[in-house]
This record gives C-alpha cells, sequence and structure tokens, in this order.
C-alpha cells in the first residue's frame, strides 16, 4: 500500500511512518522544499500540491492542525485552529477525488461529544457544545472527497515521548502531581502503541468508513488516571487544581481540555475485532514511562 501523509511531523505522523516502514511505501507531504523521492512540497493557502505527490496513492493520512494546547484561546487563536484544520482538509479532499484515491484517514478527537460527565458516548453520538466540539465538526465536515473517509476521533494518547504526558512528567516525578477540579471528569485515554496499531487496522479494513473512537476501552476519571499515575512512578499524587484556578491562567483552553470529559467507547474498533495491547490505563501508563 502506498500512504501519504500530511502532518507527519507531529507525533502521531512519526509514529505511524515508524510502523509502516517497511510493510507499506510512505510518502509525506511537507511544507518546505523536498529532500528526498518520499516528500513533495504543498502550500494549502494556495492550493498547490507538488506534482507527483498522488501518483498510485491508495491512502492518504491528514494530521495536519495548529496545537490546541497551552496557548489561550483568543478569538486569533480560535482562527488559527480552525484554518489549520479546514483550509488543508479541504484542499487534500480535492485533491483526494481528483487523483481518485480510494481512501482518507482524517484526524479529529473526541472533544467532538463536548463534556459527557457520567454518560457512556459511542460513533452515534451527537456532536456535544463549546468551541473544541464545533472545530471537530468543521473539520470533520471538511473530509467530504469522493472516497472511502475514516474519521480519527483520538483520546488523550499516552507516549513514551510528547502528547499529554509530556508536561505532566516531570511534576509527578517531584511528587507535584494531581487531580484537576473536582476529578469526576473522564479521560478518554490511549497508548501510542494502539493508536497507530488502530490506524494501520483501519487502512487495512477497507468495510470500515466514518467516525471512529481511537481510545481505550476503560476510561477513567481523571482522579483516578492521577492515582494509576503516581502508582507507576512510585511517587503520590495529593495535590488538588482548582478549575477556577486553571480557567484564570488558561481560559477556554483549560475548561475544554481539561475540565471537560468524554467517557468515550471505541464501539467501532470492538466490533470490528480490533485488538487493545493495553486494556487499562496503568497498562499504557507503564508502557509510555
Amino acid at each position: 500500500m502506498r500512504v501519504l501523509i500530511a502532518g507527519a511531523s507531529g507525533l502521531l505522523g512519526q509514529a505511524l511512518i515508524e510502523r509502516l516502514k517497511g510493510t507499506h511505501d510512505v510518502r509525506t507531504l511537507v511544507r518546505r522544499e523536498s529532500r528526498d523521492d518520499t516528500e513533495f512540497s504543498w502550500d494549502p493557502p494556495a492550493a498547490r500540491i507538488a506534482e507527483g505527490a498522488f501518483d498510485g496513492v491508495d491512502a492518504v493520512v491528514n494530521f495536519c492542525g495548529a496545537p490546541l494546547f497551552p496557548e489561550r484561546w483568543s478569538a486569533a487563536r480560535k482562527q488559527v485552529l480552525l484554518d489549520s484544520r479546514v483550509e488543508p482538509t479541504e484542499v487534500l479532499a480535492e485533491a483526494i477525488t481528483e487523483h481518485g484515491v480510494p481512501t482518507l484517514l482524517n484526524a479529529s478527537a473526541v472533544g467532538f461529544y463536548g463534556d459527557t460527565g457520567d454518560t457512556v458516548v459511542d460513533e452515534e453520538t451527537t456532536q456535544g457544545k463549546g468551541f473544541l466540539a464545533g472545530l471537530c465538526t468543521a473539520w470533520e465536515r471538511a473530509a467530504d472527497p469522493d472516497a472511502r473517509v475514516v474519521t480519527l476521533r483520538t483520546g488523550l494518547v499516552l507516549a513514551p515521548g510528547g502528547g499529554l504526558l509530556g508536561p505532566l512528567k516531570p511534576l509527578f516525578k517531584l511528587a507535584l502531581g494531581g487531580r484537576l477540579g473536582d476529578g469526576r471528569q473522564y479521560m478518554p485515554w490511549i497508548a501510542l502503541e494502539d493508536h497507530v496499531s488502530a490506524m494501520v487496522f483501519l487502512l487495512e479494513n477497507e468495510e470500515l468508513y466514518g467516525p471512529v473512537n481511537v481510545c481505550g476501552p476503560k476510561p477513567v476519571p481523571n482522579a483516578e488516571f492521577t492515582r494509576a499515575f503516581g502508582r507507576v512512578l512510585h511517587r503520590p499524587a495529593p495535590w488538588w487544581v482548582p478549575g477556577i484556578a486553571m480557567k484564570l491562567v488558561l481560559g477556554q483552553a483549560a475548561e475544554e481540555m481539561a475540565l471537560f470529559g468524554q467517557r468515550a467507547m471505541p464501539r467501532v474498533l470492538e466490533e470490528a475485532g480490533f485488538t487493545f495491547r493495553h486494556n487499562d490505563v496503568e497498562s499504557a501508563l507503564a508502557a509510555a514511562l
């Protein structure tokens, strides 16, 4: 399979490239001059893509998007977050249709569901409230080529480097970890290894399409996640960060990224027969740390 990846410099893009090497032909879209015959320059605002980028491509994977955290979500920042996702996705969708590429895996997030409390949600649950839910909806709607589209509603990725654990690990190692807000908000985590395996599974199973929750089978409340993190690092995690303090510092970004929660279940993956290597959060944390 020849796979073309956009947004390949991030955590998920790099991990997917490493997994596909040796078994698939991997190409990347880059926003600079290409350095070899596997790279192709593109300029989404100008809708320009280097000639030959889509030749023989079986699937496109799109991870484009500016980081959601840690900047405050000012009006200008919100526009950057929107444009950095919707514009490249629209350009890719048009090119996929033009070149007859059969498959698009397009990134999104479980933030699509908003704050769901204790309610279990799956891929049939409708859009929630909030900026992030609206952002994910616009992102998903832009992915509308004449092709099979799989929307990756990703949870919180637990990875050895970067992802959710990047800023948390130093704090927990110093015994400064603690729950956020009341700690009852659910965290739909997933081990990086399982996320990459799920993407390969979705690339290779052509009967699957539509939204897919790419998260572990047992989401946990923030308080439980905090205790598991402390156990894995053999550190106490006694502290508490009041929600009001987080909102004062980071505003809406803190509320929706840290205080909102989704008890999201990977129904599509499980019903399709995908097997998670890390079924509980402590196993996933131990593997990442």
